[in-house]
């Protein structure tokens, strides 16, 4: 289902700003509540100077300027990220690679991206569940070309529904070059807009970045 976050989030924003403003207002009563104590409870002989009642005074509007601003610039950023995330909308239903891991519901299988690094002759595909178990090892072919991972671990047996990672192990010879992540398809079922840009929920519930993402395909 097509889901796209906004209306959830202005209510939060608007939530918290009432808050803060809340709490502002109740700082600045506070403080002139003190500010009339001591005014009050100061040694006649020895009166505060006038002056220094100044610089309370200021430094308290200073504060409260800047508390302000940092609301302005906090909502500002989150409205920005609204408007990037209207963008990415027409996103949701299709399908992301990247190096999540990869949500498998127990059926179909996972479309998987390995990228052996150069001068390997031998690549292994190491796949963990959730918890970071291994679960499947197994010796693919040196090359670039998609594959699909038919959701079994190392004897065979089909594995329960559920995210899984994969990593491929590079070897020359028997020398192991490098380990690195593989990338897969996952499919996004939800755009969201936050203070920090858009983001995308994938299948089984990872949340990535859009910069994240190095292909789209259509879901089907």
């Amino acid at each position: 289902m097509t889901t796209v976050t906004s209306a959830t989030n202005a209510t939060t924003t608007s939530t918290a700003t009432s808050t803060a403003s809340n709490g502002l207002s109740s700082d600045y009563e506070t403080f002139l509540k003190l500010l009339t104590t001591q005014m009050t409870n100061q040694d006649p002989t020895d009166p505060m100077d006038s002056a220094d009642y100044a610089v309370q005074l200021a430094t308290f509007s200073q504060v409260e300027q800047q508390t302000k601003t940092n609301e302005l610039i906090e909502n500002l950023a989150l409205q920005l990220g609204l408007m990037g995330m209207s963008e990415y909308a027409g996103w949701v239903g299709m399908d992301a690679r990247s190096e999540s891991p990869a949500y498998f519901d127990g059926a179909n299988s996972v479309t998987i991206s390995p990228n052996p690094v150069v001068g390997a002759t031998e690549t292994v595909l190491v796949v963990n569940d959730a918890a970071g178990n291994e679960v499947a090892r197994e010796t693919i072919p040196v090359s670039a070309d998609s594959l699909e991972w038919d959701g079994t671990d190392a004897s065979g047996n089909p594995l329960p529904a559920g995210n899984y990672s994969f990593n491929l192990e590079s070897y020359n010879n028997g020398t192991l070059l490098s380990t690195d992540p593989v990338e897969t398809y996952n499919r996004i079922v939800e755009a969201q807009g936050t203070a920090n840009g858009a983001v995308l929920v994938l299948q089984g519930g990872a949340t990535i970045e859009t910069g994240s993402i190095s292909a789209l395909r259509d879901g089907g």
